[in-house]
């Protein structure tokens, strides 16, 4: 189990001292599969700095153009999140019934029973090839992808491809307001996002395995083989708690190198799940007090600047 541990660091640091560090791991805590809680926080830390060091250290392509890239899949996520139970159940053709996401007829196909429009695809397929693609370094097909969302949220009312199912009714935000896919801000960002990396030089992009798709996949199997669909608490809850680490490790980059590039996508998502807030308080979903959730939101923004500048001004001196 420790081997878990050295994934959290790039891949020249587990090359030259990964078995050094199973080594002393074994050394420090004999007969354990698995070190003390306090020493997987520190390894798992280190871990984030040294990724960090390593994005930073690379030069291939600008500190801003990795940040957009960073915003996009940071969005196609989002834009995901809602749909992981129906795009698993459309690929294995399983018919939800009465465990069909919380949207109007949603989860129906041809192959469903039921009397019931059918549509031909879901619309989380979108965001999914959105993501992967960006996860390759493929704005180009990333672009046509987030278009293909504005498109089918714009034609909720009349689109037969898709249908209403998935934007008649809510989809999850975080801990924040409802959103449907008819409201455009945030396919509209991901789309702008798309298009800067489109006509930048993507080949300057950063390349990512497909192995980074492997939590993906295990959402859309909790989601769909358990039937936990996105508006239940636990869900809620547990994203939430995704979401809170994953600013943590914004921070935990950021203060160890005074880099900003992890400062747009945090300012891209809170900018866009406090407008859904701010225009639909009425659908403010009370998993948590609204005032600790707009605090959660806004307040990494002037965090992560302050580490960064302080981090900067350690090194001057240095």
């Amino acid at each position: 189990m420790n081997r878990l541990l050295l994934a959290v660091y790039p891949e020249p640091y587990r090359s030259r001292q990964g078995q050094e560090l199973l080594a002393c791991l074994a050394e420090a805590y004999p007969g354990r599969s698995w070190p003390p809680p306090r020493e997987v926080v520190a390894l798992a830390r280190a871990g984030v700095q040294a990724r960090a060091r390593a994005v930073v250290d690379d030069t291939a392509r600008p500190w801003w153009l990795d940040g957009v890239h960073l915003t996009a899949l940071v969005l196609a996520a989002l834009a995901l999140v809602p749909y992981l139970q129906d795009v698993w159940h459309w690929a294995l053709h399983i018919d939800p019934g009465r465990h069909a996401i919380a949207f109007h007829f949603s989860g129906w196909y041809p192959w469903a029973q039921g009397p019931t429009q059918t549509r031909l695809l879901p619309y989380g397929l979108l965001p999914l090839l959105c993501l992967i693609a960006l996860l390759r370094g493929k704005p180009w097909i990333a672009l046509p992808s987030a278009a293909a969302m504005i498109y089918a949220g714009a034609t909720f009312n009349s689109n037969t491809i898709f249908g209403d199912e998935g934007k008649a009714g809510l989809g999850y935000y975080g801990l924040g307001a409802p959103i449907t896919a008819h409201d455009l801000v945030l396919s509209g960002a991901l789309c702008t996002a798309c298009a800067v990396l489109a006509v930048s030089r993507s080949g300057r992009l950063r390349r990512h395995s497909y192995r980074w798709l492997v939590p993906v996949v295990l959402a859309m199997f909790v989601a769909g083989g358990l039937h936990i669909i996105s508006i239940s608490p636990a869900f809620q809850r547990g994203l939430f708690t995704l979401e809170v680490a994953a600013l943590i490790a914004a921070w935990m980059a950021t203060a160890a190198t005074g880099d900003y590039r992890w400062l747009i996508p945090v300012a891209a998502f809170a900018f866009i799940r406090t407008q859904a807030i701010v225009i639909r308080p009425n659908g403010f979903m009370q998993s948590l007090p609204d005032l600790v959730v707009l605090l959660l939101l806004i307040a990494p923004l002037p965090v992560l600047a302050i580490a960064a500048q302080r981090r900067q001004s350690r090194a001057l001196l240095e």
